[in-house]
């Protein structure tokens, strides 16, 4: 099969699946079911497992079954294996972090790690623990290997975690050219950007220095790490961020100076699921695909907000007021 008729293929069946993924209209009737029980049931409309009779551990297992179920499927079909990539890569780096931050605490993280990367969560312990860097990818094996050798010497998680997330968008932008997929480039760039309009908010709320924030930015943003150093207040920050990022820019210009961050947080999220919006007008080719896998991580987000928050009691309409946009 050519690589045409695959991406025409996959685009069919992607498309089919579309009307059964979770819109703002079934989320509104999963938040109005009487109870957590029929909340969860019904669900089984999208096609996830009945999670009626789960605690919130659980709810998360089965969500991770969901996600790693959707990365196998499409293993087998795309043309292109380093598109999934762009999406599991998170869960390996996000692996990382868990191993780390074991180690400092002294526990264990195999509970905490997800299948969902591209190296098996076992795989990847082993292989920092037996200090066998030759199983892991080389990006990935040298920031594991510099996140231990920082965390060794600072004692401090966060800046192990600032620099995972500096290799793993690195990586992301790396994986993006590769691919030379206009669409992709866009989708990573707004995931850089809204990272780094975060960090900046969240580092001038705190009365951080530059020093603070010039560990937490990442690459591969349209918007330079010298050009957000040298924005000096809220103002100057959300001058920055403009498009889909504009409404999250200004909302996060008032959370830099001690207002409410959940509108902010909100809105970062929904210029990212924006930016997939010209999916639908593609017939087939990676623009669908890259959607679809986009709409179910924003999909289990959302299932898990509403899930957990209805099993622990929480008012429909305190979850639906932090509810983020949905692709369908």
């Amino acid at each position: 099969m050519s690589k045409k008729e695959a991406y025409l293929y996959i685009s069919a069946v992607l498309r089919a699946r579309e009307p059964r993924m979770l819109s703002r209209e079934k989320a509104e009737r999963l938040l109005d079911a009487p109870s957590f029980a029929e909340c969860a049931k019904a669900l089984a409309d999208s096609g996830y497992e009945d999670m009626s009779q789960m605690n919130a551990s659980e709810i998360e297992q089965a969500l991770s079954r969901r996600r790693a179920a959707v990365f196998k499927e499409l293993a087998g079909l795309l043309p292109e294996p380093a598109l999934l990539d762009v999406f599991r890569v998170k869960y390996d780096y996000h692996n990382a972090k868990v191993i780390l931050k074991a180690e400092a605490v002294g526990s264990n993280p195999e509970e905490l790690m997800s299948e969902s990367g591209r190296i098996p969560a076992a795989q990847m312990l082993n292989a920092y623990r037996e200090e066998r860097s030759v199983d892991l990818p080389g990006r990935l094996a040298e920031a594991l290997k510099a996140g231990k050798e920082l965390l060794s010497r600072s004692g401090n998680p966060q800046q192990a975690d600032f620099l995972l997330d500096k290799a793993y968008f690195a990586e992301l932008r790396e994986l993006s050219e590769k691919l030379a997929s206009p669409f992709l480039a866009r989708y990573t760039a707004i995931l850089a950007d809204s990272t780094n309009l975060r960090s900046a908010v969240r580092s001038l709320r705190m009365g951080k220095g530059p020093d603070f924030l010039r560990e937490a930015l990442v690459p591969g943003g349209t918007v330079s790490e010298e050009r957000i150093l040298s924005a000096a207040s809220g103002d100057g920050i959300a001058a920055l961020f403009g498009g889909e990022l504009s409404d999250a820019a200004a909302l996060g210009a008032a959370a830099a100076e001690g207002g409410a961050l959940t509108a902010f947080e909100k809105a970062c999220d929904n210029a990212v699921v924006k930016t997939l919006g010209d999916a639908k007008l593609v017939s087939y080719g990676e623009e669908p695909v890259i959607a679809y896998l986009a709409a179910v991580e924003s999909e289990i987000t959302a299932v898990r907000m509403i899930l957990t928050g209805r099993l622990a009691g929480i008012e429909p309409q305190t979850i639906r007021e932090r509810l983020r946009d949905l692709y369908a």
